[in-house]
This record gives C-alpha cells, structure tokens and sequence, in this order.
C-alpha cells in the first residue's frame, strides 16, 4: 500500500511517499504563490525519486496552511495531528512535540499511541519562529543557515530585550552598531526564542521525551538553547522539516485500515 503526505507551509512545501510503513522518498520546495501547482510539482517529483506514479497511490493526505487548497488530495488534517504521528512513529517514547515552524511554534502533549493530548500554539505573530530568524539572519547580514553553527561560536552573553519581530529587528540593528559580535547577537536571539519557548511548554504537563519537529530544529544553536533551558532529553529527527508530512502519510495509511 503506496499513500502520500503532504505538508504545505508557509515557507515550505514538504511531500512523502510511505510504503507499507516504510518512508520511500520525500522532497522539500520553497513555498510561493501557486500552492495548488508547486504541491503537485513537489508530489511528482518525490514519486519520480521512488520509482511510482500518482495512479499508484492509495491515498494522498494534506495538513499545513494550505492543505485546504490541494484539490487532489482525498482528505485534510491539521498539523498539530500530523506533527503528533509523525513524532510518535520516529520515537515511540515521545510524549511531547516542540514543533518551531515558518510561522508559527507549537508544544503537544501526546500519549503513547501518539494522539494528542493538549496543545498550546503560538500563530498570533512571528515571534520564535523560522520567519523570525529569517528577519534577524537578514538584519545581520548572513544566510539563515549560518545562524546554528555561528550561535555556537559566541563569548559572551547578550540579552534581547524584545520578541517583537519589528522591535528585535531594531534591537539587533542596534547592538551591531554598538559593535556587539554577531555570534553574540545571535546566541541571544536563540536563548531569547527558547525561553518563549518554556514558557509555552510550561503551561502544558512536559513529559520526556521531547521531539523537536519544524525547520528550526535544523539550527544546532537553537537547539542546544532549547536543551539547556528545558533540561530534558530532547530527540531531533534526522529530517525533522519532514514530520508533518510524515505524520499526514501516517493518517492515510490508517483511514485506509480502518475502511
């Protein structure tokens, strides 16, 4: 049995082939303009890279922002479902979901089927998000990718005052004038992110083990500024960008099952 998962974004477009409970291939794509054309490229592409066709799949399930504009997909789920799956079948001892999106950032409580308990969502600004590094990476000077490895090489300690993607745009701009390190500037923008957080977390029952899902689990210094601060065993999936998508194959597998 062949099913897809789709994950549509907004800085991202992810796409999953699982067969017979084994990931066959998955693709990753900038998000634009046309959703419903770059979800159907991504789609074809990530079949093309598995050997099937689109006549060979079972199923196709969307979740993300726009899974309500996939016309050819049999059924939508939200993405704190999927990012529960998908964190429970990469890790059964998962108990608690840390998903840093584009645009949003998420703490699930799951139990050991990987259904969700409670959740707790930041989607009101951009504020710990992968926008949000995005703006400062910019303000900066360096590529978003930069950010991780950079973080790891800081001195000394800087706080950042403001959360607000427009003031912490404006702090940042300002400690660079002042001559503050970059490395500096952006270990505080991590540490600054990872006790938002814990504040979010705080507010649900934290349960080991955390898994960290979204393209901010990329980012190595955010994710040391994460365990420092939450003080648990943290688990990062090789591909964590690709939860979502996972998680939303995962449901197309048993909506089939239970037909």
């Amino acid at each position: 049995m062949i099913v897809a998962g789709l994950d549509i974004g907004s800085l991202t477009i992810k796409t999953l082939i699982l067969e017979d409970g084994k990931i066959k291939s998955f693709t990753i794509i900038p998000t634009g303009a046309d959703v419903n054309k770059l979800t159907r490229d991504c789609l074809e592409m990530t079949l093309k890279k598995s050997g099937d066709d689109l006549k060979n799949l079972s199923s196709i399930v969307a979740t993300g922002y726009g899974r309500i504009n996939i016309p050819f997909s049999d059924k939508s789920i939200t993405e704190i479902t999927c990012h529960a799956l998908g964190a429970n079948w990469l890790n059964p001892k998962t108990r608690t979901v840390i998903d840093i999106g584009g645009q949003d950032s998420k703490v699930i409580s799951i139990d050991k089927n990987g259904r969700v308990v409670d959740f707790i969502m930041n989607d009101k600004c951009a504020a710990g998000t992968g926008r949000f590094l995005e703006v400062m990476a910019q303000a900066l000077g360096i590529k978003t990718e930069e950010l991780g490895e950079k973080s790891l090489q800081s001195r000394r300690k800087i706080k950042i005052g403001s959360m607000c993607t427009v003031f912490a745009e404006s702090e940042v701009i300002s400690l660079i004038a002042e001559g503050q390190a970059k490395e500096d500037i952006i270990r505080g923008l991590h540490e600054a992110i990872s006790n938002r957080i814990c504040s979010m977390a705080n507010r649900l029952r934290l349960e080991n083990i955390i898994t960290l899902t979204g393209g901010v689990a990329k980012n190595i210094g955010m994710v040391r500024a994460l365990k420092k601060r939450l003080k648990a065993k943290v688990y990062v999936p090789d591909e964590p960008q690709i939860v979502g998508a996972l998680g939303a194959a995962i449901a197309a597998n048993k909506i089939l099952n239970s037909k």
